[in-house]
C-alpha cells in the first residue's frame, strides 16, 4: 500500500466519491523563509478550481507539491488517493499537466508527437477510461485538426499553446493542472478553450486546477476560487460569494439634469425603485455595480501583503523526507 499521510483518505484504489485533492496544514520553508504557512483545502471530483495570487504568493510551489515534483516541509496531502511524495507511474497516468511554457520537440510533426506521447498511457487504459485519446479526435478538440503534418517548430504561439493543452489531456486525465493555459490565445481561441474546459469537467468528469492572472477568465471558468496571499489561503468560494464577503454594499451611479450622482447602499433594489419614482427630471445613465472579482482580489491581497498577526515561523512536526 502507498505510504499515507495520517488522517487523509490515501489508498491504492482512488475513491471516485471522495475528494480528488485533500490538503491539511501544508507548509513549505526555504531556509528560514516560510513560503506556505498552513494551507487547508479540498477539491471534489469534477470541480474547476482557480488558484489566484500575486507573484511570490506560493502558487507554483503549491502546484509542484500536488504534482509530486517538490517535497513539502510539513503537512498532509492526498492527490487521487495517494501521497504525491510517493506517487508511482500509474498514479501519474491519472494526471495531466499543462505547463506555462514548453519549447521541446520542435522537429516533430504534431500528429506523430501526440501519438508517441499517447503510447505511454496505453498500459493504463481501462474499459471506463480509454487511453490515449485518439489523435484525430484530440487534434479536433484543441482546434489543430489541419496541423497534424506540420512540424511543431513552425506553429504560431497560439497554435503551440493549443498543442500544450493537447499534450496535457492526451491520456484522458482524471485531474488536470493548467498553468496560465490561454497565454498567447486570441479571443476566439480563448473562447474555444473555455468550451473545452467545460466539456472536460461536465462530460468527462475531469477535475481541473487552474492558475491564471486573468481574473475575467477565472470568473468564467471556476466553480470555486482560492486566493493565496502571504503563504495562506485568504479566500475560498465562488466569485459571487467572495464579492459579497469583501463588500456587501452596492454602488449606484446615475445622472439627473446633467449632474452625476453616486450612492452606496446595502440593498440596491428599494433604493433604485424609489429613485426612479421620484418626481423631477428623468434619471439617465443608471449603473448598479457590486464588487467585481478584481475588487475582491485586490482587497484580499491588500489585507495580507504586509503580513498578518502570527506570521512568526512555526515549528514543524512530521517533516516529509
Amino acid at each position: 500500500m502507498t505510504a499515507a499521510a495520517p488522517g487523509l483518505h490515501v489508498q491504492d484504489g482512488f475513491d471516485a466519491d471522495g475528494p480528488v485533492i485533500e490538503v491539511r496544514d501544508l507548509r513549505m520553508r526555504y531556509g528560514t523563509v516560510d513560503v506556505l504557512k498552513g494551507l487547508n483545502f479540498e477539491v471534489r471530483p469534477g470541480e474547476v478550481i482557480t488558484l489566484l495570487g500575486p507573484n511570490g504568493a506560493g502558487k507554483s510551489t503549491t502546484i509542484e507539491i500536488l504534482e509530486g515534483f517538490r517535497a513539502r516541509s510539513a503537512g498532509e496531502v492526498s492527490v487521487l488517493g495517494v501521497d504525491p511524495a510517493h506517487g508511482d507511474e500509474r498514479w501519474r497516468s491519472d494526471m495531466g499537466v499543462v505547463l506555462q511554457s514548453w519549447r521541446d520537440h520542435a522537429t516533430w510533426r504534431v500528429g506523430k508527437l501526440l501519438q508517441h506521447l499517447g503510447e505511454f498511457y496505453a498500459p493504463y487504459s481501462t474499459p471506463s477510461r480509454r487511453r490515449p485519446i485518439d489523435t484525430g479526435e484530440l487534434l479536433a478538440l484543441v482546434g489543430l485538426a489541419d496541423k497534424a503534418e506540420q512540424r511543431v517548430g513552425t506553429l504560431s504561439g497560439g497554435q503551440r499553446r493549443r498543442l500544450d493543452v493537447a499534450i496535457g489531456i492526451v491520456g484522458r486525465p482524471r485531474l488536470l493542472f493548467l498553468d496560465e493555459p490561454t497565454a498567447g490565445f486570441d479571443p476566439q481561441a480563448r473562447r474555444e478553450f473555455h468550451d473545452l474546459v467545460h466539456r472536460l469537467a461536465d462530460v468527462d468528469g475531469t477535475t481541473i486546477l487552474l492558475t491564471t492572472h486573468d481574473l475575467a477568465e477565472a470568473e468564467k471558468l471556476a466553480d470555486r476560487i482560492l486566493i493565496l496571499a502571504a503563504g495562506r489561503i485568504v479566500a475560498d468560494g465562488s466569485a459571487d460569494a467572495l464579492a459579497r464577503q469583501v463588500a456587501g454594499r452596492t454602488e449606484i451611479r446615475w445622472t439627473r439634469a446633467g449632474e452625476r450622482f453616486v450612492h452606496s447602499t446595502d440593498d440596491a433594489t428599494p433604493f433604485v425603485r424609489d429613485l426612479l419614482n421620484e418626481p423631477g427630471p428623468a434619471v439617465t445613465e443608471l449603473e448598479v455595480r457590486r464588487a467585481s472579482l478584481e475588487d475582491t482580489y485586490m482587497e484580499m491581497v491588500r489585507r495580507y501583503e504586509h503580513g498578518v498577526p502570527g506570521d512568526e515561523p512555526v515549528p514543524f512536526e512530521g517533516v516529509v523526507r
